[in-house]
């Protein structure tokens, strides 16, 4: 008899109302790790031609949107950003490319600027805090507020520039405020608006009563982005509810690196919707990225790290070991990869990989021997299964190939 997916597992995330599924046709991503990510305060900021090749990873990625820097920030962030910019324009790249600004004009003239000079548009993300604790602290009065968003987004249209109207802070923020500013931004042009977790406040119940507020608000044909941290570690669930809620785009970053312990992590959001069925795409080069991200930045990437981390597919605890084993046996790949797994280690282009250690059984040890084409004789394994159980690791290749040279060598 042949199994179907769903007589070997269960799916309890689709029972019942509780299905995660966006209420928009298409969700789409945009990639900050080129800017928000780079202001963590333990990042080293990547050379321009690694962050062009971040750029081609994030294309070969089927992201959508990338944020290529901030250059109200000085001529050496309009340089860079010409020459990202620039890379779009050239190798065709499929990447809507935005740059933040203030709601202030001498921050969006430098981004009108590159837009003509490469001759393709930008999109202004042009935010302002909106929580009252943050008017608060800085002093400012609504009023005014109101009056740099009208024309900081009417600058932006009359210069031929999309722009997305951004609140800082939103998660903390009055509804009549939101509803004052974000009308503003629409009523001058923006054609997109974006929710801004700031702080990492937001619980997945209120991104979605924000996104239902802001639809409610700014209408249908006006797109809605969710920009979240991880402050409170709900960044993930809290851009699935957004999206689940109406949210058109999800922003974050390669491993989450941003402000403090960082953004929403893109990668975690690619696995996720690829597995609730709302995209489809080649994941393969996924754990590439990662690693090329934290390689250019210096932000370590923990081998415990889910989905593209080291550990993400190993195992050396014997029952663990022992059910894949049993799979692989019976001849069924796509249930070895998924007995002790919820995500299929193929959908990164990787394997699972059984190890030999002190939580280990000796099907570990014959099963790592004949992966190598090595003959599991009886006393092999039982002198390499004694050495793993005195470690207080994992044994590593190399020492599992002495104890095999030294007890062929015993036996000879």
């Amino acid at each position: 008899m042949e199994l179907r997916e769903s007589d070997l597992i269960y799916d309890w995330n689709r029972a019942g109302d509780g299905d995660l599924r966006p209420v928009r046709a298409t969700v789409e991503l945009d990639d900050e790790t080129l800017r928000d990510g780079l202001q963590s305060p333990s990042v080293r900021s990547p050379e321009i031609d690694e962050k062009l090749r971040i750029l081609h990873m994030i294309a070969a990625l089927g992201i959508e949107g990338a944020d290529i820097g901030l250059p109200g920030a000085g001529p050496h962030v309009v340089a860079q950003v010409t020459r990202l910019a620039r890379e779009i324009a050239d190798a065709g790249l499929p990447i809507v490319p935005n740059c933040a600004a203030r709601t202030v004009i001498a921050d969006i003239a430098p981004i009108a600027d590159v837009s003509q000079r490469v001759g393709i548009p930008i999109e202004v993300a042009c935010f302002i805090g909106s929580s009252p604790i943050r008017q608060y602290a800085e002093s400012w009065d609504l009023d005014r507020m109101q009056k740099l968003t009208e024309e900081a987004v009417t600058f932006s249209v009359e210069h031929g520039l999309p722009v997305m109207f951004v609140t800082e802070d939103t998660t903390r923020a009055k509804p009549e405020d939101l509803r004052r500013l974000y009308s503003t931004a629409v009523a001058a042009g923006a054609q997109r608006v974006c929710i801004a977790d700031t702080v990492g406040h937001a619980t997945p119940n209120g991104a979605g009563h924000l996104v239902r507020f802001l639809r409610g608000v700014v209408g249908d044909e006006v797109k809605i982005d969710w920009h979240g941290h991880k402050d409170r570690g709900l960044s993930v669930v809290n851009a699935l509810a957004a999206a689940a809620a109406g949210a058109d785009r999800l922003h974050g970053t390669a491993v989450g690196i941003g402000e403090r312990v960082g953004n929403t992590p893109i990668d975690l959001l690619l696995v996720n919707m690829q597995l609730l069925g709302w995209i489809e795409r080649d994941l393969t080069r996924l754990t590439e990225y990662c690693q090329l991200v934290s390689e250019t930045t210096g932000v370590p990437l923990p081998d415990n790290y889910p989905v593209v981390g080291r550990d993400a597919f190993r195992t050396a605890t014997g029952v663990h070991a022992a059910a894949i084993i049993k799979a692989r046996r019976k001849g069924d790949v796509w249930l070895a990869d998924r007995v002790y797994s919820s995500v299929p280690a193929s959908l990164l282009g990787r394997a699972q990989e059984i190890e030999v250690g002190p939580m280990s059984g000796e099907s570990n040890v014959v099963y790592w021997l004949e992966e190598r084409g090595m003959e599991a004789l009886p006393e092999l394994v039982r002198v390499i299964f004694a050495a793993a159980k005195d470690s207080d690791r994992v044994l590593s290749e190399a020492e599992i190939l002495d104890i095999c040279a030294a007890q062929e060598k015993a036996t000879a």
